[in-house]
């Protein structure tokens, strides 16, 4: 009686396993593997149904034990051919994992290209447009000055209106120059960068020292603005978020591996802590995006406490 429960309780579990198999073949696109496995599973139920009629019987029957002989043989024929044959559903799932991070990283490098292009095209505009435009009115107001010189009131003004002028047109250069900085096209990552520091050394904000052994080695020309937008980036979450007095940045290249390594004394985070929709989370995320879009790595690393640092790696 026992035998016979185990032997009802296999063929139950067993007509299961084979209808989850014959379902999956849609899944796996009808492949021969899956097709095989399955008919395995059907076979084994057959072969345990076989044991069920046996039962009753009492007496073993030689065709029956031939049969359930055979279905062992063709059985195990169609496992091992299935499963030499179930390589080929990995591989095609490998290859399209592939195909999926490609396409995902041909998306991402035309949005930072688009991006790029726009923020060019925006200080070109206003370099071409706006700028021509304030030099005229400084030339004009400089030809005004000197008449208003010579009589009496407005000259204080017109000095007045001058200087916030010349404001504008400074304030101009640094916004076309921030937008799409001529020096990286010009110069390269190690020269924008320097000279980004060297604009925020002058503040006072905080001390930055920049070390680097790439002053005129170029890259390309996607690699260098993600290195350029990081530092920034990674510097202006300095600035408004961690209170740091001093920052570290060292940027080296070593045969074909070039890193930069970010660290500032500031009050430090819980990496884990941070949320997307914040602006520090924002930055930080929009820097690991440009860098896994030149197939490089991003590595953070903080403490409440115990500043920050970031290792960028590129394999150039």
């Amino acid at each position: 009686m026992v035998r016979l429960v185990a032997i009802m309780i296999s063929i139950i579990l067993q007509i299961i396993a084979a209808a989850i198999a014959i379902r999956f073949m849609k899944l796996t696109k009808y492949r021969l593997s899956w097709i095989l496995l399955s008919l395995a599973f059907v076979l084994i139920a057959a072969r345990t149904f076989i044991q069920l009629i046996e039962y009753f019987w009492g007496e073993p029957s030689f065709r029956l034990m031939m049969l359930d002989d055979w279905l062992g043989v063709s059985i195990s024929i169609l496992i091992i051919v299935g499963v030499v044959l179930i390589r080929e559903l990995f591989y095609s799932l490998k290859r399209a994992e592939i195909q999926r991070a490609r396409a995902e990283k041909r998306v991402i490098n035309a949005i930072i290209r688009t991006e790029e292009n726009e923020k060019k095209r925006f200080a070109k505009d206003l370099h071409d447009g706006l700028g021509p435009i304030l030099s005229s009115v400084k030339m004009s107001l400089s030809a005004l000055e000197k008449k208003v010189a010579r009589s009496d009131g407005g000259s204080e003004i017109l000095g007045s209106i001058t200087s916030m002028t010349n404001e504008a047109i400074s304030a101009l250069k640094d916004i076309s120059n921030n937008l799409s900085p001529h020096i990286l096209t010009n110069f390269g990552p190690a020269s924008a960068i320097r000279d980004f520091t060297r604009k925020i050394n002058q503040t006072g904000a905080l001390e930055i020292e920049f070390k680097t052994n790439m002053e005129k080695q170029r890259l390309d020309p996607d690699t260098e603005v993600v290195l350029y937008r990081a530092a920034c980036e990674l510097i202006n979450n300095s600035i408004q978020h961690s209170g740091a007095t001093h920052i570290d940045i060292e940027l080296t290249s070593v045969d074909n591996i070039v890193t930069m390594q970010f660290i500032e004394n500031g009050k430090g985070f819980d990496p884990k802590k941070v949320k997307s929709g914040d602006k520090r989370g924002m930055g930080l995320s929009n820097i690991e995006t440009r860098v896994r879009s030149v197939n490089g790595i991003f590595i953070l690393e903080s403490e409440e406490g115990e500043g920050t640092s970031a290792l960028i790696k590129l394999t150039v």
